[in-house]
């Protein structure tokens, strides 16, 4: 029997196949598609997915194929600096296409050892008190102990289960694509930044080898989205909100994606869970989607994998719904602000004006950026040390750095004290003895997804910790 079936290889599928491989659980991931899309509906990593990325030892990887860009201009589109004394290593925006994040994810995951099978599309599932069987197109029939989809807005998985979407349907629509251009870059510049002056759905950027990734909103609503726009459709609303269809022609890929905000009730039934868009949509303002999908796996992968290899405290698992559904909640409502803050009416356009000002001030400019970046997430540990339930930035160690000792996913016990031990937990927790001048607390205790689940210097707490996260 599968240990795990993930449902969808895309980023929040992949990354989820990796961490469960990290403890060894036996995953084959199933993909609808024969090959990866080349269609590019996220540009790039926030903070927190580099962080992840740091901490499994994949940044260079990433850093090799992308560009950092230290610019603000993420919330709404309101264009402030990048605020300064970012609590992390990695005060960036990693601009990194989609295709090339799934082109990564996939090849650490296959090293790892999971199986990717495309061209298998899940049609059916049913689950008992011992697994899930998941039937496909084809015919066949495969059994796991758990399942978990990862397929996307339109999740076959979520759909079988039974599991309600509530929310708000598209309102808007936005056309996309990466097309060639004849107008000359700089009568082009000017056009894009005059529009843009009132239209923030609107942009031409160039690509690297030639062309331009090109943005306009649609003139309504489609009845299926899936179905991407012709060519004539894009230069019809080129020319309607700028004027000129800039001589677009010879596109690579076309698409469409509307403001839709919609959320999972439940994120596990059962046996099966849901992660990424599967378990939450929203408009894909400030560029969060694709990293909110990474960061569930992340939640989840360590979790699923206790509960597998027989060590999880009874409500482990369930407390991936706990953490990561307000998390999700907390993007749908920042989400559904900006595209309000974005509208051309006078009063969202009133408010933006208020908006920009108090942005001016670094703790509110700061504060909007660290919700976007996700480094402001804290989960609910109870009364505690301020770093309790928050992720633990990247510090110095005399021996080199904390990331660089979480490569392997497992917890991680930093002892500033030398006095304290994990006798019992060390088949699952690191103990490491450093000095950090960064991390002014005797120790801290740290999940594998990074967050601080214990700060102090006493054994017998720290016992009682060990055995909350990591079982007895």
């Amino acid at each position: 029997m599968i240990d795990v079936i993930v449902v969808g290889a895309g980023p929040t599928g992949l990354m989820l196949a990796a961490e469960l491989r990290l403890h060894d659980v036996n995953v084959v991931v199933l993909e609808r598609d024969l090959e990866p899309t080349e269609v590019v509906r996220a540009g790039g990593l926030h903070v927190r997915s580099i962080e992840l990325m740091d901490q499994r030892g994949l940044l260079d990887r990433f850093l090799a194929l992308g560009r950092k860009h230290e610019t603000g201009g993420f919330f709404a589109g309101i264009d402030k600096p990048w605020p300064g004394q970012m609590d992390t290593a990695h005060g960036y925006v990693l601009g990194i296409p989609q295709p090339v994040i799934d082109r990564l994810l996939a090849e650490h995951a296959t090293e790892l050892g999971a199986e990717i099978r495309r061209g298998c599309e899940l049609i059916g599932l049913s689950q008992d008190d011992d697994g899930v069987t998941a039937e496909l197109a084809d015919g066949t029939q495969l059994r796991s102990r758990y399942l978990v989809g990862c397929d996307g807005g339109r999740s076959s998985v979520r759909k079988l289960l039974g599991v309600d979407f509530p929310g708000e349907p598209s309102k808007i629509e936005t056309l996309l694509g990466e097309v060639e251009l004849t107008t000359p870059p700089e009568e082009l510049m000017a056009v894009v930044t005059e529009v843009r002056k009132t239209q923030k759905r609107f942009g031409a950027i160039p690509l690297e080898g030639g062309g331009y990734r090109v943005i306009v909103p649609a003139a309504g609503l489609t009845e299926d989205r899936a179905v991407p726009p012709t060519l004539d459709e894009l230069k019809q609303q080129l020319v309607a909100i700028a004027g000129t269809d800039f001589g677009a022609h010879s596109p690579r890929w076309l698409s469409r994606f509307g403001d839709a905000t919609r959320q999972a009730e439940r994120y596990r039934v059962g046996r099966a869970l849901l992660a990424g868009d599967a378990a939450h949509i929203h408009p894909p303002t400030g560029g969060q989607g694709l990293n909110l999908g990474v960061q569930d796996a992340a939640n989840l992968g360590w979790k699923l994998a206790a509960e597998i290899r027989g060590w999880a405290p009874e409500w482990l698992l369930d407390s991936y719904h706990a953490e990561r559904h307000p998390v999700a909640t907390d993007v749908l409502t920042n989400t559904r602000a900006q595209i309000e803050l974005m509208s051309l009416d006078p009063g969202p356009q009133a408010v933006r004006r208020l908006l920009s000002e108090l942005m001016d001030f670094e703790e509110v400019n700061r504060y909007l950026i660290e919700k976007i970046t996700a480094i402001g997430v804290r989960y609910d540990f109870g009364e505690g040390h301020d770093l309790l339930g928050r992720r633990l930035r990247d510090v110095e160690l005399k021996h080199g750095r904390l990331y660089e000792l979480m490569h392997r996913g497992r917890g991680l016990l930093l002892d500033q004290t030398g006095q304290l031990s994990t006798e019992g937990w060390a088949d699952r927790v690191d103990h490491v003895v450093d000095v950090s001048e960064e991390l002014d607390v005797p120790a801290v205790l740290l999940r594998p997804d990074g967050h601080v689940a214990w700060v102090g210097e006493d054994q017998q707490t720290l016992r009682v910790h060990l055995e909350k996260w990591f079982g007895r």
